[in-house]
């Protein structure tokens, strides 16, 4: 079942209102409306996130039962990330950048097919960065320049990962791990890394189920 949604209304159906039987496996949930901040915020605070390709002029919204999540308390350092780290080859910074880190993530994967982060997302999120709701990280070579970085969506805790990446080897996992300190530091819940990748996995990620996340976010 997938909700055609109103242009006026930025509410979005319950999405435990669906029956199982009735649920996509990767979790489109509703398409249509817009990307205006009060319908990104409304969507984020129900773990709806906007995913589709930029050129279909389309917007396709996920809500996936099966959440894949990193709690910052469980970050996972391997031996050689932590030595880079002691190296000091690199400075990272929050909320510097913002608009660099997301048209980096933007250009970086643009000319491929299914590319989801055009100019309409870097405008949309660029303006809730504007509006204190988006934040980014970023990571800086000896020289200054931008070696990699992260950016998304902050709400009640929860970072909610948009996209990141490495102009170095590592880089965006640099990103990441400063991320996770500061939230542990700033009483931050968890990080909703959307799908599991291996990257992501290996970093510590784990699956929990919707109504756990929601319950996590909102208690």
């Amino acid at each position: 079942m997938v909700f055609l949604l109103d242009d006026d209304d930025k509410s979005f159906p319950d999405p435990l209102s669906v029956p199982m039987k009735d649920r996509l496996p990767d979790g489109l949930f509703a398409v249509g409306s817009d990307l205006s901040p009060e319908r990104l915020v409304e969507a984020y605070s129900q773990g709806i996130f906007p995913w589709a390709a930029f050129r279909l002029n389309e917007l396709h919204w996920y809500c996936p039962m099966d959440r894949f999540v990193i709690f910052p308390e469980e970050i996972h350092v391997s031996h050689s990330m932590r030595t880079l780290l002691n190296k000091g080859k690199y400075t990272v910074t929050m909320d510097k950048c913002f608009r660099e880190v997301i048209e980096h993530c933007s250009q970086l994967r643009i000319d491929e097919e299914g590319a989801w982060l055009g100019p309409q997302m870097v405008e949309a999120y660029t303006k809730l960065h504007e509006q204190g709701v988006t934040h980014s990280v970023e990571v800086w070579d000896m020289d200054g320049k931008l070696a990699g970085g992260l950016y998304g969506v902050y709400l009640n805790g929860g970072f909610f990962g948009e996209s990141m990446f490495s102009l170095v080897p590592s880089a965006s996992k640099i990103a990441l791990v400063h991320l996770a300190e500061h939230l542990k530091e700033h009483g931050g819940k968890l990080i909703d890394c959307q799908f599991e990748t291996p990257h992501l996995k290996s970093m510590g990620g784990r699956h929990i189920s919707y109504e756990e996340y929601m319950d996590i976010l909102w208690r």
